[in-house]
């Protein structure tokens, strides 16, 4: 069966690998955004630190719930969240290759296996 080319353009668009650096910087922009607003809205809403925010200073150097914080958390979410975007990223490639590779190599070898059985 010889596949069709709207449908080899399908499967390439499915199958493409995804960008490690824009995927890394999505997900930083919004760890970054999300913690800081987390932090904001923590500061504003109950001043006096009783929102358990503050054990994050146990994971993140310099985090406080602040408004130095804000910027802090900024900083860090970006900072793991790029790190978790391209680690990501990157496994979904390498897994999506390893399987790749191997569907083609059990294709051609099912192949051979007729052809070899012709001689």
């Amino acid at each position: 069966m010889i596949p069709s080319p709207e449908l080899e353009r399908r499967l390439a668009h499915v199958f493409a690998p995804l960008d490690k650096r824009a995927l890394g910087i999505a997900l930083g922009l919004t760890s970054a955004l999300l913690l800081s607003v987390v932090t904001l809205v923590s500061l504003l809403r109950d001043p006096t630190g009783t929102f358990p925010l503050i054990l994050l200073q146990q994971y993140l150097r310099g985090y406080e719930v602040s408004w130095l914080g804000v910027i802090s958390g900024g900083f860090w979410g970006f900072a793991v969240g790029f790190f978790w975007g391209w680690f990501l990223a990157f496994t979904r490639n390498l897994v999506l290759a390893v399987w790749l590779m191997t569907v083609r190599v059990r294709a051609d070898m099912a192949a051979s296996r007729v052809f070899l059985d012709h001689i």
